[in-house]
């Protein structure tokens, strides 16, 4: 009998400024965290540059990682257009690279992400961090909430995946 290979899902939360990420996988009924974290940019670095960088540092997490699947955050409605163009930018570049990694890929809305981590789509930003950290056994709250945001995204999608 041949064994079905281990899910092991990338989240990826989008940003210029700040892109978080997280790398999750279930084996029986627990949840394992491989990996969570940012990948930050300095202000004020021109935008070619920023998307250079998390560019690289994200193909250095998958070939490192090499996870089955991605999850990406939709967008939302952004007041600032400005950050809302960059935030699609980066989208671009990480949707691109995952492409090109073969990687399958699922895009989540911030209240899908929510409903499925909390049960509840309105959930805070303090509550999902919560539930991550409940989620995966962590010893500490999953700091900043880009990187908790990009764990959920991760634990979302390995139903998804499976």
């Amino acid at each position: 009998m041949t064994t079905k290979p281990a899910v092991k899902v990338l989240g990826i939360d989008p940003g210029t400024g700040r892109m978080g990420f997280g790398i999750a996988e279930q084996k029986g009924g627990k949840f394992y965290c491989h990996a969570i974290g940012c990948v930050s940019t300095p202000p004020k670095t021109p935008q070619a540059t920023r998307l250079a960088t998390l560019q690289n540092e994200l193909q250095k997490i998958i070939t490192l990682h090499k996870p089955t699947g991605a999850v990406v955050e939709k967008l939302f409605f952004s007041k600032n257009i400005r950050t809302g163009i960059a935030v699609a930018e980066a989208r671009g570049m990480i949707i691109t690279t995952l492409t090109q990694n073969n990687l399958p890929l699922l895009e989540l809305s911030p209240q899908q992400v929510k409903m499925g981590v909390t049960g509840y789509g309105k959930a805070t930003k303090g509550q999902v961090q919560i539930m991550v950290q409940k989620l995966f056994c962590l010893t500490s709250l999953p700091k900043p909430d880009d990187a908790a945001d990009a764990l959920a995204l991760a634990f979302v999608g390995l139903s998804h995946f499976k």
